[in-house]
């Protein structure tokens, strides 16, 4: 056997028993035995380096560094879930579900995992890159870390196909996070909070070598990809089982919502026998013909709802109320605690949301109070132990006046919440616009945060986003905590910047009620920032899915002449303020005042293409038939009750080709 045949062979008897060991729980060789085989492979590599293999067993003890982790747009955009916390939670979600999609629904249940989310992505059976969850859109490349991981396969086996993404958890079991702390603790060393925070903060270590020494695990939950030859969710869990993935044995089919509440109540109980954090469980829809005709919301995919465990409550004393004020004025006021573990976390503060909330629940100074930490990340206050209450307390007087610059504080018929009307010398309403515009979701600037923002407005070097392009070297390096290259760093982000699309820089701008998915909405119908600004209320709200309160809000937004001013300064600078000419070329108005509902599986262009094409060309699109939908697009398998409800309302049912004709 010649050299290169013996690196082959040990590198497929290696992967075998990591599969074996790791993935299958059931080791086929001594631990002994495995450490001489990975030596002999590593001596062979060494010594004939025209053999390298990006995937080699070698690569999990790590050793490679990486100093800055490269920003990834994910190819399929990684949403969070919908959270429900009872029966009838899940009960109208079901019916919502059974309003929308054709035929018997079934449903694949999973355990929620509590670590850090990762998105891995296979070519030819090969591990090319994993990405983490970051804002959705796009995460941190951090491979070198994920190949150290044992349960990530390097080569997968079986009948994979050639290109597809699979989602999960990275996790830390209880065992190896007890062990972590313990060695901790004896070096003298503050121990680890929570399994799940030293699990992602592993994922950011720069040295891969010291990522290889944490025993994580990666369980896996969710392929991705065009065209992957799967028809359900709970295939394909055992599809990637069969290609060599770490898939938990847990999940279950269910026929219906009984079956769903069996599951939830049996491991509401018994997920404390679990050898890692689970806090809940997640339900999914479980055809994926089903899945894509109901589609996602801004925010998160129609088909699949996470059922929270009860979540976990403790008592502690509410020492003080302070106020801190947004970027858009709204005053959100804070209970500031005795320190207390929670979950896993120590919790010092917790939201106390606006006046009339702590109204409701007579939430004074000094009070003992009951924090739970549900679904969301904030801790909430739920109550208060009168029982414990000083006689003579008295009841919270919530502010008057702008904690940062006295302004009297306005609240406006209708609104939850107080605002501080000084948007223009109000510190940290300056600051929050600027972080906003910075963030990752519009600007994206790299090299520059949210405290260096701070910084730059408190040395007064920037009082709004527009004087970022004026920024230059000689001012960033005196400052605290920056050098030579950090100046480097901003100015160049900020140039990068200019290249960011229309849409991006819209919401950005930090409108009032404008987030992502509006502003991409209003800058394909308005193409221009002028013919934004120049719109008036009633044309707005004829705009899909604007309402009177967004519009109201984008005509406030734009009679401001400081605001009008600043837009100038941004087009001067070369910040993109309207669609560029290339997606312009791709967009008409050939279908515009027609509603397409989309059903069945398509031939020629996947289903999320179809429907980018119908926006594309100026058409909406509906998930659910009714008297205001022009046309229904159908495909193969079109369930009997939309095409009878179109029918019906005598709505034309047109195939792919006569849509692919009419554009």
């Amino acid at each position: 056997m010649n050299i290169e045949q013996q690196i082959k062979t040990l590198r497929n008897q290696l992967s075998e028993h990591n599969y074996n060991y790791y993935v299958l729980d059931n080791p086929t060789i001594s631990d002994f035995e495995f450490d001489q085989k990975l030596k002999q492979l590593q001596e062979l590599e060494k010594a004939h380096p025209e053999f390298y293999d990006a995937n080699s067993p070698t690569l999990r003890v790590g050793g490679e560094i990486t100093k800055n982790f490269e920003t990834i747009p994910h190819t399929f955009r990684m949403y969070s879930l919908e959270n429900s916390y009872s029966k009838e939670d899940l009960e109208d979600w079901e019916k919502r579900i059974e309003k929308m999609v054709d035929g018997v629904v079934e449903f694949t249940c999973e355990l929620k995992y509590d670590g850090a989310s990762i998105s891995l992505t296979y070519e030819d059976g090969k591990l090319k890159r994993a990405v983490t969850r970051g804002d959705g859109f796009q995460g941190d490349d951090v491979t070198a870390n994920v190949k150290t991981i044992r349960s990530v396969p390097l080569q997968l086996r079986g009948d994979y196909p050639p290109l597809f993404d699979i989602r999960g958890e990275i996790i830390l079991p209880f065992e190896g996070f007890v062990k972590m702390n313990a060695e901790r603790v004896e070096l003298g060393e503050e121990p680890y909070r929570n399994p799940r925070n030293t699990a992602s903060g592993s994922l950011k270590l720069q040295d891969s070598a010291e990522v290889a020494k944490r025993p994580l695990e990666c369980l896996l939950y969710n392929i991705q990809g065009d065209r992957v030859p799967i028809k359900t969710q709970f295939e394909s869990l055992q599809k990637a089982r069969e290609w060599g993935f770490k898939v938990p044995e847990a999940a279950k089919l269910a026929k219906n919502l009984d079956e769903v509440l069996e599951f939830v109540n049996y491991w509401d109980v018994h997920r404390h026998e679990l050898p890692y954090e689970t806090d809940g469980v997640v339900v999914k829809v479980n055809s994926l013909q089903q899945q894509e005709e109901l589609g996602y919301t801004a925010k998160s995919p129609r088909w699949a709802m996470a059922y929270k465990f009860k979540a976990e409550q403790v008592s502690t004393v509410l020492n003080q109320i302070t106020y801190q004020v947004g970027r858009t004025g709204a005053i959100t006021p804070v209970a500031n605690l005795e320190a207390v573990e929670l979950a896993g976390t120590i919790v010092k503060r917790a939201s106390l949301h606006n006046a009339d909330q702590i109204e409701k629940l007579d939430i004074r100074e000094g009070d003992t109070v009951f924090v739970e930490k549900g679904g969301e990340i904030i801790p909430k206050i739920i109550g208060v132990d009168f029982t414990q209450r000083d006689p003579n307390s008295s009841p919270t007087q919530y502010i008057t006046e702008c904690p940062e610059c006295n302004t009297p504080l306005v609240r406006a018929e209708g609104e939850a919440q107080h605002y501080c009307p000084n948007t223009a010398g109000c510190p940290p309403q300056i600051i929050g616009r600027i972080q906003h515009f910075i963030s990752r979701k519009a600007m994206d600037i790299e090299g520059l945060g949210g405290e260096t923002v701070a910084l730059l407005v408190n040395n007064g070097l920037i009082n709004n986003y527009a004087d970022l392009y004026l920024l230059k070297e000689e001012q960033i390096i005196p400052l605290e905590r920056m050098a030579q290259k950090s100046a480097e760093n901003i100015i160049n982000g900020v140039e990068a910047s200019k290249q960011i699309p229309f849409e991006r820089v819209l919401f950005g701008l930090g409108i009032r009620y404008v987030g992502e998915t509006v502003a991409k909405k209003l800058a394909n119908h308005y193409k221009t920032i002028d013919a934004l600004k120049n719109a008036t209320q009633e044309e707005l709200i004829t705009v899909d899915e604007i309402g009177e309160r967004i519009a109201q809000s984008v005509v406030s937004f734009f009679a401001s002449d400081e605001t009008i001013a600043i837009i100038e300064r941004l087009k001067m600078y070369g910040v993109q303020l309207e669609i560029s000419a290339e997606k312009l070329a791709n967009q008409t108005d050939t279908l515009k005042g027609n509603t397409f509902v989309v059903s069945g599986v398509f031939t020629k262009v996947s289903r999320n293409e179809l429907k980018k094409l119908i926006e594309d060309n100026g058409g909406k699109v509906s998930s659910s038939i009714s008297t205001k939908t022009n046309y229904v697009v159908a495909g193969d398998n079109m369930g009997p009750s939309k095409k009878t409800k179109a029918e019906s309302l005598g709505v034309a049912i047109i195939s792919e080709d006569d849509f692919l004709q009419m554009i």
